[in-house]
């Protein structure tokens, strides 16, 4: 095998083990939760090595058979050698890809931001066609999705929209959304039947379990404001909203729930992740720049996506992909098929970088 080796086969059987055997007898409950996460994420990887060293066995034996003096013997090892080979090649890549070091953040739940960018109301009715698109998408994976501030556009959609996003392995999937989605369509409103180009920018912010961020009191402004949304009873009666301002970074943050108590408590803890991100993207320097060498960094000033609708075509400009599944995805039903796209390409270079001794 040109990457994988033994060693690194029983060691990572060893730990499945070690982790079962620790369960078995732990009583602490924390310690219990990160077994167990550990136990899940292992099971996969520690049957395909399982897999991996039973083939590994037979190869070896048949090539000690493939040599017998017995001819017929040796012709059916030589034969079963070719067989076990193929197999081999099929289970290292598999096992080469569960190996990849993850994103430290890949199991955290998210904030998703979207805003209208260039195209006046029709930017904020794609602003709000993806908001659609990304809440059926969470949806269908049985995640939860939770709107924390909204401001709607004139013409309807969004100028900008927070929701946060939690359940299993959500930042993994939709990390690739991040940067300018680019629209080109007739807009409603044009009487001439001309294709327009608009935009709308998304960000994706992880929420970790744990964010060691400090914010002291007297480095926030906090400012009360009248919610606004939809019309009713509570619209415009009082300042239940809440704007948070963190004075040494400029980073903002607010939340337009009826209760200003909840308000306080959503907009600190936006804030607080978009301070994390800003550590996050300033500690993985290196690695924002070598994956910007791939299919881009995903900062949100670089344009990822166009969505042109009267071709009924999506193109992902990171990864050159071309779908002529509009419809579908930008119902979020097909959606998959992109960020299954990215990721594949995302892993296919990153093994391909990886010298010998990675893993």
């Amino acid at each position: 095998m040109s990457r994988l080796s033994r060693q690194r086969l029983t060691q990572v059987i060893d730990r499945f083990e070690e982790v079962e055997a620790r369960i078995a007898v732990c009583s602490d409950s924390d310690e219990i939760i990160a077994l167990s996460k550990e136990h899940t994420e292992l099971k996969p990887i520690t049957e395909r090595a399982l897999n991996l060293v039973n083939v590994m066995e037979a190869i070896a034996e048949a090539e000690s058979e493939s040599t017998a003096s017995d001819v017929e013997l040796a012709q059916l090892a030589k034969e079963e050698l070719s067989v076990l080979n193929n197999k081999l090649l099929g289970l290292e890549s598999e096992m080469q890809r569960l190996l990849l070091p993850k994103d430290t953040d890949d199991d955290a739940d998210i904030f998703l931001e979207i805003r209208a960018g260039t195209g006046g109301n029709e930017a904020a009715i794609f602003a709000g066609d993806l908001y659609r698109m990304y809440k059926r998408f969470a949806s269908n994976a049985g995640w939860s999705f939770d709107v924390n501030t909204e401001s709607t556009g004139e013409a309807g959609g969004y100028k900008e929209v927070v929701a946060k996003i939690s359940g299993n392995g959500v930042f993994s999937l939709m990390k690739w959304e991040s940067g300018v989605h680019r629209v080109q369509r007739v807009p409603i409103t044009e009487t001439q039947g001309r294709v327009h180009t608009s935009a709308a920018t998304v960000a994706v912010l992880p929420v970790p379990e744990h964010i060691e961020i400090e914010i002291r009191e007297s480095d926030l402004r906090i400012e009360r404001m009248r919610s606004s949304g939809a019309g009713g009873q509570h619209v415009n009666k009082t300042e239940s909203a809440i704007r948070m301002t963190h004075l040494p970074t400029g980073i903002t943050a607010s939340s337009s729930e009826k209760s200003q108590h909840v308000n306080r408590e959503k907009a600190l803890e936006v804030l607080k992740v978009r301070l994390y991100e800003k550590e996050r993207a300033e500690r993985d320097k290196a690695r924002a720049e070598s994956r910007t060498s791939q299919i881009g960094s995903g900062d949100r000033s670089q344009k990822i996506r166009t969505y042109n609708f009267p071709e009924n075509r999506v193109t992902d400009h990171r990864i050159g992909l071309t779908l002529y599944s509009l419809d579908r995805i930008i119902e979020g039903d097909k959606l998959n098929d992109v960020i299954d796209a990215l990721r594949t390409e995302d892993e296919t270079r990153r093994l391909a970088a990886l010298d010998e001794d990675d893993i």
